[in-house]
């Protein structure tokens, strides 16, 4: 088993509802938001891989076995491509086939909410809004515990990139599956509250592109394989499978 290529996955996740993946606080003051979203360096709101990767495992996992897998057998497609554990068996399965990078504001959704343009000129903070919740007594009816969350508001966008790593045929398959991930989360959600209406997404404006190991050695450029949005990709399943055989040299 060798590298034969890369796919990349570069798009956009877009919130269709507000997001809230949390983050620590360890200085809060009186007043301050009581459940606060993880932030870079800079203070700005994003959407770490492992959140993002963790999801889409668990949504695989319970449509494939119903229970977290640790197997790290060869012939589990959620070992092989999202990896197993310290510890667990490791040998079967082979590298890890999927990464996923941190998702970073865009630059327009950025720039929008510090100048509170368009759908975010209401905007409570520099890039996030408060929202107020509280437990109900089921039986007295009385509000009890009001705290305030923080969230990424809806409309905001992210860019994101997958690389999944080709070793043998049997990944393209494997990618197809992965896919199929995407396709459970946007009918899902990202982050905590989902069960209240947070963290609705969609993936936007994606491309899948290809390098073999052939074009490391040359100029080092990628070939798109397809441009859309994910809902799309399925429609196109052959003609993609199609090209990408003929690029890494595969049998049809």
């Amino acid at each position: 088993m060798k590298l034969m290529g890369k796919l990349f996955i570069n798009g956009r996740i877009k919130t269709l509802t507000g997001l809230h993946i949390g983050g620590s606080k360890t200085d809060a003051a009186i007043g301050d938001i009581d459940n606060c979203v993880i932030k870079s360096s800079e203070g700005i709101p994003y959407i770490p891989g492992s959140s993002l990767k963790g999801k889409v495992r668990s949504l695989l996992e319970k449509k494939e076995k119903g229970y977290l897998c640790t197997c790290g057998e060869k012939e589990c497609k959620i070992c092989v491509i999202f990896g197993t554990g310290a510890g667990e068996r490791t040998e079967e399965a082979g590298p890890t086939r999927l990464v996923v990078r941190d998702c970073h504001l865009a630059e327009e959704t950025k720039r929008k909410m510090e100048n509170k343009e368009g759908e975010f000129r209401e905007l409570e903070l520099i890039y996030t809004e408060s929202k107020w919740e509280n437990l109900i007594g089921r039986l007295t009816s009385r509000a009890d515990h009001p705290r305030q969350t923080e969230r990424v508001p809806q409309g905001a966008e992210f860019d994101f990139q997958m690389v999944f790593n080709l070793m043998e045929e049997q990944d393209v398959e494997r990618f197809y599956y992965l896919m199929s991930g995407l396709s459970l989360l946007e009918d899902d959600y990202l982050g905590g509250s989902g069960s209240r209406g947070y963290g609705r997404i969609e993936f936007k404006g994606m491309e899948i592109s290809v390098k073999t190991v052939v074009d490391y050695e040359g100029k080092n450029e990628a070939e798109v394989l397809y441009t859309g949005m994910l809902k799309g990709f399925s429609q196109e399943k052959d003609n993609f499978r199609k090209k990408l055989q003929e690029k890494l040299g595969l049998d049809s």
